[in-house]
């Protein structure tokens, strides 16, 4: 073992993001209340988190925490920028970008914001395998550092119970916060995510992890919509995630769009998709795709979204082995009009876990 969070916090100057959403800047740590760490679950049942109708959407940042090592492979290069590889086939090591000798892993990505949006809410994911090479200390599960756009990190700690399943090949978690306020005072710009708990190395099953921030804001300009939020964390080999959004009056034709985020769903292997399914006099059936995204291999180590849903990210991978954060566009999908969705994410082949389900629904007037 090597690189604990509970290590480097000790030579780290930070603040705290305590169970109560509360936070601080750095060098306030000691003025804010000690939270015990958040309790365990092998299995966690998806459930609402989120959910609002108004005038606006929700966006997302997300990265990865660990890559193939470029000095040990000569097609991680190749991999990195897009080519096909599996995080099983590499010797993995941590991306860490930013500058700082107190932590081991930290990457960037944007919150990008239309002008006039206020944050409704804010929730940071984050998880990863701890064990491969190395074993990680489970106890740092529930803890990682954010810094906002211009900010100095600060210790975040997981105010609900951290999913983690140890099986034959891997040791698999995901945890999250409430940064809501964090957000709403910080605005858009590009949030740092270090100390996620992965462990380096290679094996079988291999290295994956990264994290999520999936914020909902409010917008005049902005189409009516239903806003959804929905997490858990369960293994998608032996079940499907599914969700249904009650009460979704949505006209025929309504644009929006759906999320998910996923660990150790490996590129070129069949059998997983996403499958959008409406209620009402025309109900409708369709596995969602694009580009990025074939309908087959939905879970395919990437992070991605169509246009604006897409913002930048330092490093940008377009192949994260191992780690989904995706947002697909529902226009046209929906012909007609309808009163509930559900949404179902399977895996027949992938040992992959699923940790999160969002999605915005233009609604009916």
């Amino acid at each position: 073992m090597r690189h604990s969070l509970g290590q480097r916090l000790r030579s780290a100057t930070v603040g705290v993001l305590a169970l109560t959403t509360m936070w601080a800047p750095a060098g306030s740590a000691a003025a804010a209340p000690a939270a015990p760490p958040a309790p365990e679950a092998a299995d966690l049942a998806f459930a609402q988190r989120y959910a609002a109708l108004q005038h606006g959407g929700i966006v997302r940042a997300a990265n990865t925490a660990i890559s193939c090592r470029t000095d040990q492979a000569r097609s991680c290069p190749d991999v990195q920028a897009g080519g096909a590889g599996v995080n099983g086939g590499f010797d993995m090591f941590y991306v860490d970008g930013d500058r700082d000798p107190n932590t081991y892993n930290s990457s960037r990505a944007e919150v990008r914001l239309p002008a006039g949006s206020r944050v409704t809410y804010a929730r940071l994911y984050w998880g990863g395998n701890l064990r491969v090479g190395e074993q990680k200390p489970p106890e740092d599960n529930g803890r990682v550092l954010i810094a906002e756009p211009g900010g100095e990190y600060k210790e975040l700690l997981a105010d609900t119970v951290v999913g983690h399943r140890v099986t034959d090949s891997a040791d698999a978690f995901q945890a999250s916060a409430d940064v809501t306020r964090l957000v709403r005072d910080s605005g858009p710009g590009y949030y740092t995510v270090a100390q996620v708990n992965v462990a380096a190395g290679r094996s079988a099953a291999g290295a994956w992890g990264g994290w999520t921030l999936v914020v909902a804001y409010e917008n005049p300009a902005e189409p009516l919509r239903h806003l959804a939020l929905w997490d858990g964390f369960a293994p998608l080999r032996s079940r499907a995630a599914e969700l249904r959004m009650r009460g979704l009056r949505f006209p025929a034709g309504a644009g929006g769009s759906v999320g998910l985020v996923a660990y150790d769903g490996d590129r070129g292997t069949s059998g997983d998709s996403l499958t959008v399914t409406t209620g009402g006099p025309a109900a409708d059936s369709f596995r969602l795709s694009d580009p990025t995204n074939p309908p087959g291999d939905i879970l395919n180590s990437t992070i991605s979204g169509p246009g604006e849903s897409s913002p930048a990210r330092v490093p940008a991978y377009a192949n994260t082995l191992g780690y989904d954060s995706d947002v697909l566009d529902l226009a046209g999908r929906l012909p007609h009009a309808g009163d509930e969705a559900s949404f179902r994410l399977t895996s027949e082949r992938d040992a992959a876990w699923a940790g999160v389900l969002f999605a915005a629904v233009d609604a009916r007037r």
